[in-house]
């Protein structure tokens, strides 16, 4: 398979057609080798318009929602920013000049993506995600969805830092960009997007009789 080619008919018809015109972020992609995020015998799969797993159930994005996500944060060569279940989405910033630390709570997830995220020069770190791995990033963004506002993940970022993730506690989910000010964080609502929530942040259920 032609990994390069179907990397630039994904780039033209699931992420340019969706008003993803950062052309940083379109080179970044057209370099990023997303087939290598997936075991081998999947890897055909990394450029079709599905979510394939990479391991225990850990899905890729959709790129065409992951590249609207990137291009609201608006990167800056330079700044640092943290993936949290977001491989992937930690080697694009790479490309696009970033300081990037990848968190997954899952060391099977890193069996699979650890090459590629070495060869990008991406840091990786295995920690529980109910909160970020260290602190002060100018961004942070995640491939899954949570179940509501990531508090904790919002309290590492720096003033001016910003928090690209879908929020999803029903079938349907929302995309938002917060950013930390200094006198509080903002929300923005920015699409509709519906990718795997992350179990252990969901809430733990309750009973009453």
């Amino acid at each position: 398979m032609d990994f390069a080619a179907a990397r630039k008919v994904m780039v033209d018809s699931q992420v340019r057609v969706n008003d993803v015109t950062d052309r940083a972020l379109q080179a970044a992609l057209l370099e990023t080798p997303r087939e290598r995020f997936l075991p081998a015998d999947r890897a055909f799969s990394a450029y079709a318009e599905i979510q394939p797993e990479i391991a225990n159930g850990r899905l890729l994005m959709l790129a065409r929602d992951l590249s609207k996500l990137l291009m609201a944060l608006g990167a800056r060569p330079g700044e640092r920013a943290l993936a949290i279940a977001g491989p992937y989405a930690g080697a694009v910033l790479a490309r696009m000049g970033l300081e990037v630390t990848a968190q997954e709570a899952d060391a099977a997830v890193f069996e699979v993506v650890g090459p590629v995220l070495a060869d990008e020069g991406v840091q990786t770190v295995v920690a529980p995600l109910t909160a970020a791995s260290g602190e002060g990033y100018d961004i942070i963004i995640s491939e899954c969805a949570v179940p509501g506002r990531p508090e904790a993940w919002i309290n590492a970022l720096k003033v001016g830092g910003r928090l690209a993730v879908v929020e999803r506690s029903s079938a349907a989910g929302k995309a938002v960009l917060y950013v930390r000010g200094e006198q509080g964080v903002s929300r923005r609502e920015l699409f509709d997007a519906a990718p795997q929530v992350l179990a252990e942040l969901r809430p733990e259920p309750t009973f009453a009789l």
